[in-house]
C-alpha cells in the first residue's frame, strides 16, 4: 500500500487513530477525517499527514472533503470507516417512549455516515480503475452488537446491523470496478467509546465461555486486521468478527 491514499474516518481517536498510525507505518498516504477539529488537527500533526474536520453526516461537506483529498493527496484508494457512536437507550424507559431523535442520531452517524463516506470515495476509485486490477478497498466498522445486541442497544445494534448488511450488496455492485468491500465487527475494545464500561460489567462480559483472551481488544489488534484485509485480495463481501470468541449476554 506504499504511496496509496488511505482515508480513515473517525481517525482522531480509538480504532481510527490506531488504524491511521498502522497505515502510515506501512507507507500509505494517510488522510484523517473527524468531526472534532482540534483532535483531528492534533492527530494529523503527530503523524505528519493531512487531517480534515468534517461531520460524516454532512453530505456536501463530505463531497468537498474528498475533493480536497484528491487535490491535496491524490485519489482515495483505501477507505476505512471508523467514525461512530454507541449512545445507549431503551425504546421504552419508565413507561415513556424514546425520543425519535435519539434513535435517528445513532443511525445517521453510524449507518448513513458510513454510506456518505463510501459514496464520495467510490468515484475516485472507479476513475483510477484499470481492467483486471484492484481499484480500491473499503473497510467498514460494524459490531458484534449487529448479531447479538443487548437490552438498551436497539439503535446501536440496528445501525451496526445496517453497516454489516451493506457489505455484500456493495461488494457485488462494485466488483466490476475492482473494488473490494469488507467489514470488521469488533467486540469490546479499549477505546473512548468503552471508557464508561464499569469493572463489574467487564467482569460479567468476560466471565462467559468462551472467550479467550478474556480481555478487551486493543486498537492495534483492530488495525492489524485492517492491514491483513488490504493485503489479501480474496477477502471480499464478508464481515469478520474480531472478538476473541465473545458472545454478549442480553443484559449487563
Amino acid at each position: 500500500m506504499a504511496g496509496r491514499v488511505c482515508v480513515v474516518s473517525g481517525g482522531a481517536s480509538g480504532l481510527g487513530a490506531a488504524t491511521a498510525a498502522a497505515l502510515h507505518r506501512a507507507g500509505a498516504r494517510v488522510v484523517l477525517l473527524d468531526r472534532d477539529a482540534e483532535a483531528v488537527e492534533a492527530a494529523a500533526k503527530s503523524l505528519g499527514v493531512l487531517g480534515l474536520a468534517v461531520d460524516v453526516t454532512d453530505g456536501p461537506g463530505m463531497e468537498q472533503a474528498f475533493e480536497d483529498i484528491a487535490s491535496g493527496a491524490g485519489p482515495c484508494y483505501i477507505l476505512v470507516n471508523c467514525a461512530g457512536v454507541a449512545d445507549p437507550g431503551s425504546v421504552i424507559r419508565q413507561g415513556k417512549a424514546m425520543p425519535l431523535e435519539d434513535f435517528r442520531r445513532v443511525v445517521h452517524i453510524n449507518l448513513l455516515g458510513t454510506l456518505n463516506c463510501i459514496r464520495c470515495a467510490v468515484p475516485q476509485m472507479i476513475e483510477a480503475h484499470q481492467a483486471g486490477q484492484e481499484a480500491g478497498v473499503i473497510i467498514n466498522t460494524a459490531s458484534i452488537a449487529a448479531f447479538e445486541g443487548q437490552i438498551g442497544q436497539a439503535a446501536y445494534a440496528a445501525s451496526k446491523g445496517g453497516v454489516a448488511s451493506l457489505v455484500l450488496p456493495l461488494a457485488r455492485e462494485l466488483g466490476e470496478y475492482g473494488i473490494r468491500v469488507m467489514a470488521i465487527a469488533p467486540g469490546v475494545f479499549e477505546t473512548p467509546m468503552t471508557l464508561n464500561l464499569s469493572q463489574k460489567s467487564r467482569d460479567i462480559v468476560f466471565a462467559a465461555k468462551p472467550p479467550f483472551p478474556a480481555r478487551a481488544g486493543l486498537p492495534d489488534e483492530f488495525a492489524h486486521l485492517v492491514l491483513s484485509i488490504i493485503a489479501n485480495n480474496m477477502l471480499n463481501g464478508e464481515v469478520i468478527r474480531l472478538d476473541g470468541g465473545l458472545r454478549m449476554p442480553a443484559r449487563l
